[in-house]
C-alpha cells in the first residue's frame, strides 16, 4: 500500500509539471464551453461500464456502492469548473481535503471526464481480469479519439492531463478509506436466541462484516442514520416477531406470479447482474438519457446517487452486525417447516435492515429532488436478461417494490423492509444537505 502511494504522488508531480507548461489559451476571447454545453452520453456509457464490470468481477454489494460512490465524484469533480453555478465537494466530503486546481484556461471538459474516470476505473479494477482492463481502455480511447477532434491540441492535451490528475488524486484518497482492513476482517458471530446463524443452501460465512467501519462521504460514519432495534425476538406465537415470520412464511407459500415476478426482478444477485447499487445507477443513467440531460446535470445526479448508495450500504451494514438478527429461513425451519428454502437465496449475513430497501430508499429521495415528485418512467435494466421492463409512477413507488421484493423472495421480515426505506432517506437528507451550488 505504501508503494501504491508512492506512485501516486510520482505521477501526480508528473502530471503537474507537464500540465503547468501547457498555459497559454488559443482563443482567450472565446469563452470556454461550460460543461451543461455537452452530452451526457459519455458519463452514462462510464457508469453503464462500471456497472457491466462490478458484475463481471463478480463484486459484492457493497464493494460495487463503493465503485459507484467514487466514480460519481470524479465525474462532478472533473467538471464542476465548468458550472459557474456550482461548487467542489472539497473540505466538505470526510478527508477530501484537497483536489488538484484547475488553471484559468481553457479546458474541454469532456475530456477531463473521460480521462479522470478511466483513471480511477483503472486503479479501482487493477487487481481484475485482462478483460476488465481492456473494456476500461477500450472506452477511454474511443472518446480521446472523438474528444480530440473537438478540440484544440492544446486544449486538448491541458484537459487530458487534469483529469489524470484529478483521477489519481481521487483514488489515493481512496485509498484511506479503511476499505483494506475493513473489506475483510475476523468477525465471531455472537450467539443466542434471534442471533444470525449461517443460512442454506451454503452456510457461508458472513460477508463483510465490517464493512460499516469504511469510511463514508456524507455521513459522519457508519451510526448516523441507524434506526432502532427490529421486534424482540420471540417464538411465541401472536407475538410481533412471531407475526412477521409467518407472514414471510404464508406470503412465500402462495407467491402470486406477479409477486414472483418481482422478487425475481430485483434480486439483482452478484455475478448475474450488478447487484443493488448498479441497478439503482441503473436507473440514474436511463432518466438522464430519457430527459436529454447535459453532462453537468448527469455529473451532479451520479455524484449523488453514487454517494448515496455507498453510504447506505456502509449505514445498513453497521445496522446489521449491530443487531444480527436471524434470517426467516432460520427461525421458519426451527418454528414451522423444518425443510424451507426461500424463493430467492438468503444471503450470508444478518436480516436486520433490508439493503435493497436502505439503498433503494436512498436513491429514491436523491431522483426525487432531481426530477420531481410523480415522475413516471420505465425501468428496462434487465432487458437483455430477458425480463419485461416495470413501469412506475414515481422513485418512491419504484424502492417501496424494490423493498417488498425481499419479503416476496423469503429473504426479509416486514421491519426491515420498511424500516430500511426510512434509514435510506435519513441518508439521502445527509448526501442532499452538501452544498453543490453557490
Amino acid at each position: 500500500m505504501k508503494m501504491t502511494r508512492i506512485v501516486i504522488f510520482a505521477a501526480i508531480t508528473a502530471l503537474v509539471l507537464l500540465a503547468a507548461g501547457c498555459t497559454e489559451n488559443d482563443n482567450p476571447l472565446r469563452p470556454t464551453p461550460g460543461a451543461e454545453e455537452f452530452s451526457a452520453d459519455m458519463a452514462v456509457s462510464w457508469m453503464d461500464l462500471a456497472t457491466d464490470l462490478a458484475k463481471a468481477e463478480r463484486w459484492t454489494p457493497p464493494s460495487a456502492s463503493r465503485l459507484f460512490g467514487y466514480a460519481g465524484v470524479t465525474l462532478y469533480e472533473s467538471v464542476v469548473n465548468g458550472m459557474p453555478n456550482n461548487r467542489s465537494l472539497v473540505g466538505q466530503l470526510n478527508e477530501l481535503e484537497a483536489l488538484p486546481e484547475f488553471s484559468d484556461d481553457k479546458y474541454h471538459w469532456p475530456t477531463v471526464a473521460n480521462s479522470a474516470v478511466a483513471t480511477v476505473m483503472r486503479s479501482m479494477f487493477a487487481n481484475s481480469t485482462a478483460a476488465s482492463l481492456d473494456a476500461i481502455a477500450e472506452m477511454e480511447d474511443f472518446y480521446n479519439e472523438q474528444f480530440s477532434d473537438d478540440t484544440d491540441a492544446t486544449t486538448y492535451e491541458r484537459s487530458v492531463n487534469q483529469g489524470k490528475l484529478l483521477g489519481l488524486a481521487i483514488f489515493g484518497w481512496a485509498l484511506n478509506d479503511g476499505y483494506p482492513q475493513f473489506n475483510n476482517c475476523t468477525f465471531t458471530p455472537p450467539t443466542g436466541d434471534g442471533k444470525w446463524i449461517p443460512t442454506p443452501p451454503a452456510f457461508a460465512a458472513p460477508l463483510q462484516p465490517c464493512w460499516g467501519d469504511v469510511r463514508p462521504f456524507a455521513l459522519v460514519n457508519g451510526n448516523e442514520c441507524m434506526p432502532g432495534p427490529p421486534p424482540t425476538f420471540s417464538e411465541t406465537e401472536g407475538s410481533p416477531f412471531y407475526n412477521e415470520m409467518m407472514e414471510v412464511y404464508t406470503t412465500c407459500q402462495n407467491l402470486t406470479t406477479e409477486q414472483r415476478t418481482i422478487a425475481d426482478f430485483w434480486a439483482d444477485n452478484p455475478g448475474q447482474t450488478s447487484t443493488p447499487p448498479g441497478h439503482s445507477i441503473s436507473i440514474a443513467g436511463q432518466v438522464i438519457s430519457v430527459e436529454n440531460k447535459k453532462l453537468g446535470f448527469a455529473a451532479e445526479t451520479y455524484a449523488k446517487v453514487g454517494m448515496a448508495v455507498a453510504d447506505a450500504f456502509i449505514s445498513c451494514w453497521k445496522t446489521k452486525f449491530e443487531y444480527n438478527l436471524l434470517r426467516p429461513v432460520s427461525c421458519i425451519r426451527s418454528l414451522v417447516q423444518d425443510d424451507w428454502v426461500s424463493p430467492i437465496p438468503t444471503p450470508a449475513f444478518p436480516e436486520y435492515t433490508s439493503g435493497h430497501s436502505v439503498q433503494s430508499g436512498a436513491t429514491a429521495q436523491v431522483l426525487t429532488s432531481l426530477f420531481g415528485q410523480d415522475y413516471l418512467f420505465t425501468d428496462h435494466t434487465h432487458d437483455a436478461r430477458g425480463f419485461t421492463p416495470r413501469t412506475f409512477d414515481s422513485f418512491f413507488d419504484y424502492a417501496d417494490e424494490a423493498a417488498i421484493s425481499r419479503l416476496y423472495g423469503g429473504i426479509h421480515f416486514r421491519s426491515a423492509i420498511e424500516v430500511g426505506i426510512d434509514q435510506g432517506v435519513c441518508i439521502a437528507d445527509k448526501v442532499l444537505a452538501l452544498q453543490f451550488e453557490k
